[in-house]
């Protein structure tokens, strides 16, 4: 009987009319119109309202060019009593700043900026402590920063950076996208970065890149030639054609290093042959 069954449902299915695959679901009807406002649309190069105040986590009410101290930054848009999704952007972004040679304080700065219009320099506190604590770095203190604003400036900010949220008002909780960003020292979005755990070797080369040769190694600017942003995955990946180029490079440099050698050891053997020919006068 069930392979009966089996057979008249395969049956049904072939003979019934043939429905795309894309057309199996109306996404614009399975989705919520909550979560349709929700996302990150890339807005790369645009400028974040440099002059738009917010509070930190000791009541100090400053404009966001303040709090960046003329670096390059990291944004990371949360809300401080997220009971999940926050904690888990959070720590990710630890886990990364950790593994950084780069120090918040020091070659960058951290702005973590509440969109909850009613969360205060208390609950920035709280969270600021614990995670300054498992930073482990002093110069932390100074770099990076747990800010709450009114919701005009929040607005500002968040729409400047293509970061959509909204409201559950059964919940009382808040949908939103997870992902960082990365600023220049002039407020301008450089790069962005999804999820809830960051690479830090992507992190690292946003922020020299953003940073525009003022942060980093000759290491890390060489990495920049090997590796390419891609916005679509909001990852680097290795450019095969620079790296070939690269090596393209260093083997004509080898070759002219080996040839000056090999020329210098030629004169001085000459050198030394017209030596051994001058005759001795006793």
């Amino acid at each position: 009987m069930k392979q009966l069954l089996s057979v008249l449902c395969v049956a049904a299915l072939w003979a019934g009319p043939k429905i795309p695959p894309s057309s199996l679901v109306n996404r614009d009807l399975a989705m919520p119109e909550m979560l349709k406002q929700v996302g990150i649309e890339q807005k790369l190069n645009s400028q974040i309202p440099m002059e738009a105040e917010f509070t930190d986590s000791h009541g100090i009410n400053k404009p966001l060019r303040q709090w960046m101290n003329g670096r390059p930054a990291v944004l990371l848009l949360v809300y401080y009593e997220c009971p999940m999704l926050c904690g888990m952007e959070l720590n990710g972004l630890l886990r990364a700043l950790r593994a950084l040679p780069l120090t918040a304080g020091k070659e960058f700065d951290v702005l973590t900026v509440s969109f909850d219009p009613k969360d205060t320099p208390k609950t920035a506190a709280a969270k600021r402590g614990d995670y300054l604590q498992m930073y482990r770095r002093p110069e932390g203190a100074t770099g990076w920063h747990f800010l709450t604003g009114g919701e005009a400036e929040i607005k500002k900010l968040t729409s400047a950076v293509g970061y959509g949220y909204q409201l559950d008002a059964n919940t009382g909780q808040w949908a939103h996208a997870s992902g960082i960003m990365v600023l220049t020292p002039e407020g301008r979005v450089s790069k962005y970065f999804y999820g809830v755990e960051y690479s830090a070797r992507d992190l690292r080369l946003g922020l020299v890149e953003a940073g525009r040769g003022k942060i980093g190694t000759i290491a890390d600017q060489f990495l920049l030639f090997c590796y390419h942003y891609d916005p679509s995955t909001g990852k680097y990946g290795m450019v095969v054609l620079n790296i070939v180029r690269a090596g393209g490079i260093l083997t004509v440099l080898g070759i002219l290093a080996f040839w000056w050698v090999m020329h210098r050891r030629g004169k001085q053997g000459k050198l030394n042959q017209d030596v051994d020919r001058v005759p001795v006068i006793s």
